[in-house]
C-alpha cells in the first residue's frame, strides 16, 4: 500500500495577498516587482533561472507558510534548490508523473505557493492550459514552466551568460552573469532586459555593481564591434550564449572564446553535484 503524503494547508486566494515575491535583480524587470498570483510563466531552456524566480516565494520571503512544488523535473536535486534559497524542507518532488500530470498539478495548486513543471507529454494544448489556469487563478499558485505555456503571462529567457571560476577550461564553475530578458502580455508587451548574477560566488541571487555593469556593456560594445567589423550578424554570439545551471557551483568544462581568461559562455546544462 502506498504511504500517504499529508499536503500542506491551501494557500490564500489571490486577493488576500500581494504578488509573489521574487529576488530583487529580477523583480526589477517584473511589471509590479513579483510573480502576479495565479499566473503562468514560462521560462526558456534555463534551470538556473527557473530556480531564481521560485526562490523569493519558496525563501524566507515567502513566509513561514510558503511551499514550493517540482512536478516533471527529475534532474531537478536537493541541493540544487537549498543552493538557491528555497527551502528543502518545504519542496515536494514529483519526478516522474506520466501522462497524469495535468492532475498533480491541479492537486497542488491548492496547497503551495510555486510550482515548477515540465509537462511529460510535450506540448500542451491551449484548451488544458486554458483549465489549468482556471484552478490556478482559484487558488493564487505560481506556476513556473520549463519550457513554452500558451497564454503565459509571462516569458523569461537568458539571451547571454558568463560564468566565472574556470581558468583553461576546467576548474569549480563560482558564480553566472546572466542578461534576462522578460516578455509577455500587458504590461510587459514591451520587453525588459538586464544583467544579474544567478548566481554568484556566495549563491546569492543579485544585481550587478555599477562597475560589474560597467565591464558587461565595455566587453559587449567590444564583441558587437569585432562582429560588425568582420561583417557578421550583430547579436549571433548572444543569441547563442545561453546555459542554465542546477546548483550554484558545479564541477565540469566550460566552452569559452579564446583569448578572455577566465570566462566561460555556458552553452548546455550543468547538473547538480
Amino acid at each position: 500500500m502506498a504511504t500517504p503524503v499529508l499536503l500542506p494547508q491551501a494557500t490564500p486566494a489571490p486577493s488576500e495577498d500581494g504578488p509573489v515575491p521574487v529576488p530583487a535583480a529580477l523583480a526589477r524587470l517584473l511589471p509590479g516587482r513579483g510573480l502576479r498570483r495565479g499566473a503562468a510563466v514560462s521560462v526558456a531552456d534555463d534551470a538556473g533561472l527557473l530556480l531564481a524566480l521560485a526562490s523569493g516565494g519558496a525563501g524566507d520571503a515567502g513566509g513561514a507558510d510558503a511551499w514550493c512544488a517540482s512536478v516533471g523535473l527529475p534532474e531537478l536535486g536537493l541541493l540544487a534548490a537549498t543552493g538557491y534559497g528555497i527551502d528543502p524542507g518545504r519542496l515536494l518532488l514529483v519526478d516522474e508523473p506520466g501522462r497524469q500530470w495535468p492532475e498533480v498539478v491541479a492537486a497542488l495548486a491548492g496547497a503551495v505557493e510555486v510550482l515548477l513543471l515540465r509537462p511529460s507529454t510535450g506540448a500542451v494544448p491551449p484548451q488544458l492550459a486554458a483549465r489549468l489556469g482556471a484552478v490556478l487563478r482559484r487558488s493564487g499558485c505560481v506556476l513556473l514552466v520549463a519550457g513554452p505555456w500558451p497564454g503565459a503571462e509571462l516569458r523569461l529567457s537568458v539571451r547571454a551568460s558568463r560564468w566565472f571560476g574556470l581558468g583553461s577550461g576546467h576548474g569549480l564553475l563560482s558564480g553566472r552573469q546572466a542578461q534576462v530578458l522578460v516578455e509577455g502580455r500587458g504590461a510587459a508587451a514591451r520587453g525588459r532586459s538586464g544583467w544579474a548574477w544567478l548566481p554568484d560566488e556566495h549563491g546569492v541571487v543579485r544585481g550587478l555593481t555599477e562597475a560589474e555593469q560597467a565591464e558587461v556593456d565595455s566587453r559587449m560594445d567590444t564583441r558587437v564591434g569585432s562582429h560588425v567589423g568582420a561583417g557578421s550578424g550583430l547579436g549571433t554570439r548572444v543569441e547563442q550564449a545561453r546555459g542554465g545551471a542546477l546548483a550554484p557551483a558545479a564541477v565540469g568544462v566550460g566552452f569559452g572564446e579564446r583569448g578572455l581568461p577566465g570566462d566561460a559562455v555556458g552553452r548546455g546544462r550543468l547538473t547538480a553535484v
